[in-house]
């Protein structure tokens, strides 16, 4: 056995709220890892009417690792959300045309745009909001309900409005052997032979894995 197969849409059977996300991703500006899931009873699909202010002529992009964990309502507020902060108002007057077209603020006085990126085994929270050009590295933890406006680095638990650095979910010499081993590279199989290690925080077993 080498696990379930990441094409498949619903892995859990009578569950057809879970999905492999990237099989009903149809968004090219929106790349999902293999075996990454939502958990959505409404329907999992729903998961992208929560990438907010997504627009193709702004060309952000929202990057998802694999096996990532995202509980229901997991929001993303993209670029197409920020307006101007260094111009006298942030009111977006040239959406809306009408001679006010040409009133486009120059671009050192908008928002840098950045695209959003989520490492490897991350797990974000029920109703968490992730903000634009935020990246969380492999291994976080998002609390539910947090609101995560700036970036994290790998294995941060984070909580909290605006979110904060709650505890390091290990020890820096073992968070940066996992980094090496990077197991979510491996081949599916390679991970199925090694996942009581990977589970079982056996290093060892895992720095000398076939």
């Amino acid at each position: 056995m080498h696990g379930p197969s990441p094409e498949t849409k619903h892995p859990m059977e009578g569950f057809p709220q879970v999905t492999f996300l990237k099989n009903v991703c149809s968004n090219p500006n929106i790349v999902i890892g293999d075996y990454t899931y939502y958990d959505d009873p409404d329907g999992p699909e729903r998961f992208f009417e929560n990438v907010l202010y997504h627009f193709d002529f702004i060309g952000d992009k929202l990057v998802i690792g694999r096996y990532c964990a995202l509980a229901r309502k997991t929001t993303f507020i993209m670029n197409g959300g920020s307006h101007a902060l260094g111009s006298f108002s942030t009111y977006p007057f040239y959406i809306f045309g009408a001679g006010w077209e040409t009133a486009v603020p120059e671009k050192r006085l908008a928002s840098e745009v950045k695209d959003t990126i989520i490492g490897n085994d991350v797990w974000i929270g029920y109703d968490a909001t992730i903000l634009p050009g935020v990246q969380l590295g492999h291994g976080c933890v998002v609390g539910a309900k947090a609101v995560v406006t700036k970036s994290f680095p790998p294995y941060s638990v984070i909580a909290g409005n605006p979110a904060r650095l709650v505890r390091h979910r290990f020890a820096e010499d073992v968070v940066a052997e996992l980094l090496k081993i990077s197991w979510w590279d491996w081949p599916a199989e390679k991970v199925t032979r090694n996942l009581h290690a990977i589970i079982g925080c056996d290093i060892e077993n895992l720095l000398n894995a076939t």
